[in-house]
């Protein structure tokens, strides 16, 4: 698969250890030096200003989708920047998806694993046929890769589905994990984008 942009989910805060940071950093410039478009949710603040500063202080370009709301309450990330402004939460992710070929999760809260859920959850519904890495740093996502692992072992992930939580442990590993990502076969179309 041919990587044009990618989708960074990750925190508005920082968290507490400086590898989060590190980590942000590392990805932003990975992602610029591939030549590889940065897509995010718009704010300057927390990891998500860490990434989106890193690639463009590479050279990248950083397109940012952010609520009006948000914007209002300065988040918003000033310079450099291709801002889309949007009404809602929902269309900001419908973009985030319609601009990117795929999604690397770093270390976040609510929000970030709501995203990624969801990112998941189109996958396995056909609504999108991009893959989803977890990107790694002190073990953080260890987890909830292992509270997946539950569910499939109970019967509430399918086999065929389980995969499609991909993990990485550097920024240069998840950009090769979605550049040779494959959907799982036979995956079927439930609902179609617009439905989403």
């Amino acid at each position: 698969m041919t990587l044009r942009r990618v989708c960074v989910f990750c925190g508005s805060a920082v968290g507490n250890r400086p590898a989060y940071a590190e980590l942000a950093r590392a990805f932003g410039r990975e992602v610029a030096s591939r030549g590889i478009g940065l897509v995010y949710g718009g704010g300057a603040v927390g990891l998500m200003g860490i990434a989106a500063d890193a690639a463009l202080q590479a050279g990248g370009e950083v397109i940012g989708v952010i609520p009006y709301g948000l914007l209002k309450r300065e988040v918003g990330h000033g310079g450099g920047v291709e801002m889309h402004v949007v009404d809602t939460m929902h269309e900001r992710k419908a973009k985030m998806a319609e601009l990117s070929d795929g999604f690397v999760v770093l270390p976040g809260g609510y929000g970030t694993l709501e995203e990624a859920v969801e990112a998941l959850t189109w996958g396995q519904l056909g609504i999108q046929r991009k893959g989803v890495v977890f990107l790694d740093a002190e073990g953080f996502w260890g987890p909830f890769l292992s509270a997946l692992d539950h569910m499939a072992g109970e019967g509430f992930i399918r086999p065929p589905h389980r995969p499609m939580a991909m993990h990485a442990t550097s920024p240069a590993g998840a950009l090769d994990a979605l550049a040779g990502w494959e959907p799982p076969a036979g995956t079927q179309v439930w609902l179609r984008p617009e439905q989403m």
